[in-house]
């Protein structure tokens, strides 16, 4: 998931604010975190994404709102994640798409493999499960139906850190159809994919997806809280083309108990065509 170092302070509020833009869409994010204990916290986030093309086309009547509730216990060895998600309906001028909304639930479990503090090595396998159900219009052997239609997304990944200074990241993410997906030529949904497994890209993706194979790689100054990070993936979609995302991104602080983390994201489609440029900034503030 995109929640950007929200854990940074533990037994502390935590606030952040985020915003993406590019020439399809505008993107802000808003949230807190509470401790409830030294080793938990439950939060509150909204999102709002501005789709210039499709409320200009009649799409959307709207931008689109959605609501979540992170909640996080890190125990010895491992540490639980749970995110339960709601879009709230949003209309449409075209007379084949029906209201859209969403609903969903993201969970992640993360283990500690290696935790070698002597030699400052450490590795981490995480494996994230998401179910979502959308009120959508399914294109199917060329009619339009609307109907529930449900998404599950299974991401395993592997992370690897070096003497606080180095960290490699990779990871897969698989997508299910329980309502069947070999007719499905087109989709109208407003859930965005990164709800089922954050996969390197900032970008507002309401394809149906295949697969995602990602990659990050992280030089980190510890005493200083800052980091330079370089992330890529490949995307396969059942309507959509192949795609093509890499990142490049700066954290760091701004003063104290304030940091801020600064991307652009470059999106390509295999063929070279369709290209997109986003804009990322995060801040967070620790009280």
């Amino acid at each position: 998931m995109c929640f950007s170092a929200a854990t940074v302070f533990a037994e502390k509020v935590d606030v952040m604010a985020s915003y993406v833009y590019s020439s399809d869409f505008n993107q802000a994010r808003a949230g807190l975190s509470l401790p409830l204990s030294y080793n938990a916290f439950i939060g509150l986030e909204g999102k709002y994404v501005e789709d210039k093309i499709s409320v200009a086309e009649g799409g959307l009547v709207d931008p689109v709102y959605s609501v979540y509730m992170p909640m996080q216990l890190e125990l010895e060895m491992a540490r639980f994640d749970l995110v339960p998600f709601y879009y709230f309906k949003n209309k449409s001028h075209q007379a084949q798409f029906q209201d859209a909304s969403a609903y969903g639930v993201n969970f992640q479990l993360t283990m500690n493999l290696v935790e070698d503090v002597v030699e400052d090595v450490h590795t981490q396998a995480y494996l994230i499960t998401s179910y979502a159900r959308q009120k959508a219009s399914v294109q199917a052997d060329n009619v339009w139906n609307d109907q529930n239609y449900d998404q599950a997304a299974f991401t395993l990944g592997l992370k690897h850190s070096l003497y606080s200074s180095f960290a490699v990241q990779v990871a897969g993410t698989a997508y299910q159809y329980p309502n069947g997906i070999s007719h499905v030529q087109n989709f109208r949904g407003i859930l965005d994919q990164k709800d089922l497994g954050f996969t390197q890209s900032f970008d507002v993706n309401r394809a149906l997806g295949k697969y995602v194979l990602s990659a990050r790689a992280t030089r980190m100054w510890a005493d200083k809280h800052s980091s330079l990070y370089l992330a890529y993936h490949y995307a396969e979609f059942y309507t959509a083309d192949p795609e093509h995302s890499v990142i490049i991104g700066n954290s760091f602080p701004l003063i104290h108990n304030v940091y801020a983390d600064i991307a652009y994201n470059h999106l390509r489609n295999s063929d070279g065509k369709n290209k997109r440029d986003l804009f990322f900034i995060n801040l967070n503030f620790a009280f």
